[in-house]
């Protein structure tokens, strides 16, 4: 799936989408508007993304298309895989337990991240939904009232506090942070 940006202009939603798609629609309202000051997010990180918009509307989407992934270079391991060779610091009983696994240490590491992942899956998932809201709502936000108990209102996992708390901000806020916490929305 491709990553998706959205765009807002005085809190005032303008465009979701790939972000070539984005930054041209941000490019418009900027020819349009030049005194505002429009703010663009990953949907998956909540973070502010930085647009260059010199040029016109095609040397902007150019810009930002998406490119062909990157053949992978040939080397050690088994890159075919996108297995990554990387160092790991553990003490010297760390690595005898690693090295008497069935498979070796490169083996029972991946079984042990594996594992962890999955057993640790929706809480990271919702620790990340936070992480996303908080940087997109900080950004847009976090100069409206409210925004410091809807803040705390987040970290304590209270959905109806958390909407009792934005109801004064524009419309388009309160729905982009509210479809930003759900945890699948990275």
């Amino acid at each position: 799936m491709d990553q998706t940006y959205t765009a807002f202009v005085e809190g005032r939603h303008v465009a979701t989408g790939p972000l070539h798609e984005v930054a041209v629609a941000v490019l418009r309202v900027q020819q349009a508007q030049p005194t505002v000051n429009p703010l663009v997010f990953s949907d998956a990180s909540g973070r502010a993304a930085d647009l260059d918009l010199r040029g016109g509307e095609h040397a902007v989407a150019a810009r930002y298309a998406v490119a062909e992934p990157a053949q992978v270079p040939k080397g050690r391991g088994r890159p075919k895989l996108g297995v990554v060779a990387r160092e790991v610091t553990l003490l010297p009983e760390h690595w005898e337990w690693l090295a008497a696994q069935p498979g070796g240490a490169s083996v029972a590491l991946r079984k042990l991240v594996h594992e962890a992942r999955r057993s640790g899956a929706d809480r990271d998932r919702a620790r990340q939904a936070r992480d996303r809201v908080y940087h997109a709502m900080s950004a847009l936000a976090g100069d409206l009232a409210g925004f410091e108990e809807a803040s705390r209102a987040l970290y304590a996992g209270d959905t109806e506090r958390l909407r009792a708390q934005m109801a004064p901000w524009p419309a388009d806020v309160q729905a982009y942070v509210l479809r930003l916490a759900e945890p699948a929305a990275g």
